[in-house]
């Protein structure tokens, strides 16, 4: 993270309390349909960690309302990316993260959410860093880019 003046870099530690749960086995399909299982020549399957670190950023890229059936699933963290880079519209946008994944992701439990103001592309870089509840283990991490959509 940068220490200079006008650096936008924000980070909230959680505290979990979910350790007492037991995790099992997870499984999803890969939504990258370009790649194919060289064995048995159907689709991918994603696994444990994989499948869960897909969902949670499925979650995040969601926008409210774009479910049919469940429109209250998603964030607005588009939105952001048409404000100001500033420390108040940062810590918003990882409110709204940390919501969706509380309310929609009962595998995990939030340890870090990081977010850095990405002046080249006009985004901001997300680091999200967590435990899959049940499970002992290093924490898992995550990190992506939210950039507008041309």
């Amino acid at each position: 993270m940068s220490q200079y003046l006008g650096s936008i870099a924000n980070k909230r530690s959680l505290v979990s309390d979910h350790l007492g749960k037991i995790s099992r086995s997870f499984k999803d399909i890969s939504f990258d349909f370009d790649s194919i299982n060289p064995l048995t020549k159907d689709i991918v399957v994603l696994k444990n960690e994989e499948a869960i670190k897909q969902s949670v950023k499925n979650l995040i890229l969601t926008k409210v309302n774009e479910r049919p059936f469940n429109p209250t699933i998603g964030t607005d963290t588009t939105s952001y990316l048409f404000e100001l880079h500033t420390k108040v519209s940062a810590n918003a946008l990882i409110e709204e993260i940390e919501s969706v994944l509380n309310n929609y992701e009962p595998r995990i439990t939030l340890e870090t959410i990081e977010i850095d103001a990405d002046y080249s592309s006009n985004g901001f870089k997300v680091f999200i860093e967590y435990l899959i509840t049940g499970l002992p283990g290093e924490a898992q991490n995550l990190s992506f880019v939210l950039v507008r959509e041309s």
